[in-house]
């Protein structure tokens, strides 16, 4: 119900909604969860197992009752938490996992085989008969399964991603953490400060506390304002800090158009951050847990922290009659602010005997709620005082407080465990397990307001000094202090059922049941009750499920340890972790700077690696790709091509000893090439086996680019990093990958160098830039590098710029290009161009390789050593039995050669005990008439000239072939040489 003169919403703006298709009014500044007070409703869910009645619990993201869905059809959201949302005309809320309806719900017949259903009954029941399982128990299961449910439509709504840096971030908005941005912003700090709530001060909000002579959430309102006016610093409402990772690097939720009856169309409705600090503040506050007693579960019975914040900060009681029932001072303050602002107390039950009374309501010292009454909502309470006698109350709520959780989470997400501290009987943050992170405030169990402020304007100061900025002496607001008493109490032992986990319908006897069946560890109890596992991550129910199995296993609570705390902190859609990514693969995208023209010239994509690649650019009247490929075949060959080449991996080595290192990771010597020469370089793995070929490429006397093929950059940057750090740490160099930084672009055909020189500032000749030159050009102007190297066989360049002008000058060699009788081919052309010269690729180089068997041998210097050399060398890695690189011609016209092919002598029935190797590539040449295939033959380049038989069962293809050099086309390689 509505209190009059009470809480921060604007009652004069009346804000309609509906739930369960019944409509009710609210007002501006509501969230879905205090409206839904307002107007008396107390069920609003059923429980996942047992659907059991649920009603609101919290006033924060921990809710772990009122999950409901908002909206309808393709747009509707599952599983949104009522306190979260915010209220906005027209919202549409409805209750989940109940049918036909929330008030008469059949499946909570469940409940009433709740001693069938206990802790682990699947693993025991879901046994036999074995046939059952994918007929009847899985079919079963999975429609019982979840809370919320997913539309399975296809939604519109955008969703973002977005990208920070600061030097200061700052989590948490309450007093602690305003305290901590105010002293680091004066100072000079670039600094972010997120809080998931859609305005700042945390706790003051919802408290009845004076800050500097002030009301709390008054203060706070200045603060923000202040912040509001430092142009260095960024304050994000409505964004939960998820995840704390490597380097300084935090994930955030920020909930843009969720709030909104009409989001902006071009504005998403999610957009998830990642944000790169140097310094944090974990300024998260604290959670409140309850108490297990039997019937604590039903609705009316919340958090007492919770019931005062929805009294003072929205005007809402959440009962017409409350009790309260606390461990801690916490529940006195709830009592006094009810009672102060007219809603009657039907009592304070202090578990703790030394207590006094906090306003004009019955005190019961000592005791406990024994037990609960009420069938849809809370009607009646029984207690048991301090001298043992039962009474009954009649209420419709009991706010119940067992002690402050710090909120620990984010700073254990690199795999520190919290530290117990019995004082407050909760676990705090480590120190340094987040690098660069210190807590402050209640996060840190300081619970005063007045130790808040003081933690925040320290963290802020410190932040500062580690940043090498100078603090102002920070002036700390005077603010109500006090100490933190509390009396541990987790359970209250009786009759009926005392919950634990109120989303999962976990108990205490499922606790106590799963350390007496051996699953004493936390972690397997945690999987053995399904304890925690919920939305909600046991933020309301971890502790109190501890010290349960504390208990039953007869150690303490930091024995038993803590579960592994892992991000998200908050659930994040599926669509925010995804944004930019509908209607895609799982799989990222990659994409040169030539893509744009590239698909504009009606180009089909194709991916190499996680590059897209075009496959071939059709042109008017071909209505096959060959047609195309072969266009572009001859194209190249007879004037003039143009070919994309960005994805080749490209890595920057410079230092002293970038010759020695590139020695020792190649198998032939680089150290000798001449500044402005490159050269072909082979690498291979500490087994020996070819890990990747490309270029070297010496740019100064201690300046390398190397080059490598498209899918083993990666991986090839992976092997140097490891040989540096690991093989020869003392070697005095760096190197960086600079594949994104460059585009690069083949021009290859008999008038490669007359296109080139229409296009750089200074021409070249023959004798200038010979084949396998490199330095730097010019074009237009722009630095760029001209590298004479052939993965065609024609006289060839590869044009390089930074990454910037990459489509400009795609778009210039193109016109160019067709100025000449040329134009753009694609990786089909590029593959055949390759295959008739014998090149390699990673079809070849495919890890079961070596140099001998590639017909390579000789490039391992003999004068030097290199990763790999000696493991080359043994028995087995060399010799006639190995499968050794050949060439393949079909020995009739029409004959068809295919990739994946196995060869077989012609005698020989074609069975796997007579298979004598395999085929890498194939294609059809237009240049010689004829498919051409790249194999693996057993003793292959003995048997030039021979012929053998391919066979393809599955395509059922058989034709007979003969054995040649690799090498079809220009053997002597003089067109390249020019």
């Amino acid at each position: 119900m509505r209190v009059p003169g009470k809480g921060r919403v604007n009652r004069r703006i009346t804000v309609p909604f509906t739930f369960d298709g019944r409509r009710l009014y609210g007002h501006e500044g509501d969230t879905l969860a205090s409206a839904l007070m307002a107007n008396d409703v107390r069920l609003v869910a059923r429980s996942f197992k047992y659907h059991r009645p649920r009603g609101i619990f919290s006033a924060g993201s921990e809710e772990p009752n009122a999950l409901v869905t908002i909206g309808h059809g393709a747009a509707a959201i599952p599983n949104v938490r009522a306190p979260v949302q915010e209220l906005y005309e027209g919202l549409d809320a409805r209750s989940q996992n109940a049918w036909p309806g929330l008030r008469h719900d059949l499946l909570a017949v469940n409940d009433l085989f709740a001693p069938f259903l206990g802790a682990g009954f699947y693993y025991k029941t879901f046994m036999w008969p074995r046939a059952f399982w994918e007929k009847l128990y899985e079919p079963a299961i999975r429609r019982a399964a979840g809370l919320g449910a997913l539309s399975g439509l296809h939604e519109g709504a955008r969703y973002d991603k977005a990208f920070a840096h600061c030097d200061l971030l700052v989590i948490g908005g309450g007093p602690a953490g305003l305290m901590a941005a105010l002293v680091a912003g004066r100072g000079g700090a670039d600094v972010i400060l997120a809080d998931e709530d859609h305005s700042f001060g945390g706790r003051l909000k919802g408290e009845v506390e004076e800050v500097d002579g002030q009301p709390g959430h008054a203060w706070a309102a200045g603060a923000v304002a202040e912040l509001m006016a430092l142009p260095n610093v960024r304050l994000m409402r409505r964004t939960t800090v998820t995840g704390a990772y490597d380097q300084g690097t935090f994930g955030a939720l920020e909930r843009v158009g969720l709030h909104l009856a009409r989001p902006h169309p071009d504005a998403p409705m999610e957009t998830f951050w990642r944000i790169v600090a140097k310094r944090a503040v974990l300024a998260t506050g604290a959670l409140e847990r309850p108490i297990a007693f039997a019937g604590n579960d039903r609705p009316g019975i919340l958090q007492a922290g919770a019931a005062r914040t929805y009294l003072n900060r929205w005007g809402v009681a959440p009962g017409r009659r409350i009790a309260v029932f606390t461990n801690n001072d916490s529940g006195h303050r709830t009592a006094r602010d009810m009672a102060l602002a007219g809603v009657e107390v039907a009592a304070l039950i202090d578990a703790r005997e030394d207590v006094a009374a906090a306003g004009d309501f019955p005190v019961f010292a000592g005791a406990r709620v024994m037990a609960t009454a009420g069938r849809l909502g809370l009607a009646q309470i029984t207690l048991r005082d301090a001298a043992g006698r039962n009474v009954s109350l009649e209420c419709d709520c009991l706010a119940v407080s067992g002690g402050w959780n710090p909120s620990v989470h984010l700073s254990c997400h690199m795999g520190a465990k919290p530290i117990w501290r019995d004082d407050i009987a909760a676990f705090v943050p480590p120190k340094d397990a987040v690098p660069g992170m210190v807590a402050a405030g209640a996060a840190n169990g300081e619970f005063s307001t007045a130790a808040c402020l003081v933690a925040g304007a320290r963290a802020g100061g410190e932040a500062l000094a580690a940043l090498g900025l100078k603090a102002a002496p920070a002036d700390v607001p005077k603010a109500g202090d006090g100490t933190y008493d509390i009396a541990p109490l987790w359970h209250v032992p009786g009759k009926g059922r005392a919950w634990l986990d109120f989303q999962n319908d976990v108990t205490v006897k499922d606790v106590v049941l799963a350390a007496q069946e051996g699953f004493a560890s936390v972690e397997h109890m945690k999987r053995y009750t399904t304890q925690g596992m919920a939305p909600d991550q046991g933020k309301n129910s971890n502790i109190g499920a501890l010290a349960v199995l504390a208990d039953a296993t007869g150690r303490t609570i930091p024995q038993t340890g803590t579960t592994t705390y892992r991000p998200p902190f908050a659930p994040v859609s599926i669509a925010a972790w995804g944004a930019g990514g509908q209607g895609k693969e799982f799989a990222p995208e990659r994409f040169t700077t030539a893509h744009l023209p590239t698909v504009q010239r009606g180009a089909p994509m194709i991916e190499a690696g996680l590059w897209h690649r075009p496959s071939y650019f059709p042109q008017g009247g071909e209505t096959t790709w060959r047609e195309a490929c072969d266009r572009e075949v001859r194209m190249v060959r007879s004037t003039i091509g143009i070919c994309d080449v960005s994805t080749l991996g490209k890595i920057d080595i410079q230092g002293p000893d970038a010759g020695a290192f590139l020695d020792l990771v190649y198998c032939n010597t680089i150290s000798t090439l001449k500044v402005g020469r490159a050269r072909y370089g082979l690498m291979l793995r500490e087994d020996g086996h070819v890990m990747d070929d490309g270029t070297a490429a010496r740019l100064g006397a201690d300046h390398f680019v190397i080059t490598t093929t498209t899918a083993a950059a990666g991986q090839v940057m992976r092997h140097l990093e490891f040989v540096h750090q690991c093989v020869a740490p003392r070697m005095d160099l760096r190197m960086i990958s600079v594949t994104e930084h460059w585009a690069q672009f083949a021009i290859a055909g008999p008038k490669a160098r007359e296109l080139v020189n229409a296009l750089i500032d200074e021409e070249i000749s023959d004798e200038s830039f010979p084949f396998m030159a490199c330095g730097p050009v010019a074009v237009s102007g722009v630095a760029a590098r001209l590298f004479r190297i052939s993965f065609s066989g024609e006289q060839a360049y590869e044009l390089a710029v930074p990454a910037r002008y990459g489509e400009s000058l795609f778009r210039m060699l193109l016109t160019l290009a067709e100025a000449l009788g040329g134009g753009p081919y694609g990786m089909e052309a590029l593959n055949v161009l390759r295959i008739e010269k014998g090149f390699l690729t990673h079809a070849e180089l495919h890890g079961r390789t070596t140099a001998f068997d590639l017909g390579l041998g000789r490039m391992i210097a003999a004068r030097k050593d290199c990763i790999g050399k000696a493991a080359a060398q043994r028995p087995g890695l060399t010799g006639p039995a190995r499968e050794q690189l050949v060439g393949l011609r079909p020995v009739h016209d029409g004959g068809v050669i295919v990739a994946g092919a196995h060869l077989f002598s012609e005698a020989a029935t074609p069975v796997s005990a007579n298979d004598q190797g395999y085929v890498t590539s194939a294609c059809f040449s237009p240049m010689l008439g004829c498919d051409l295939g790249l194999a693996f033959l057993k003793d292959g380049r003995a048997r030039h000239g021979k012929r053998v038989v391919l066979v393809d069962h599955l395509r059922g293809v058989h034709t007979l072939c003969r054995v040649c050099d690799p090498v079809f086309f220009d053997p002597e390689g003089e067109r390249a040489r020019g």
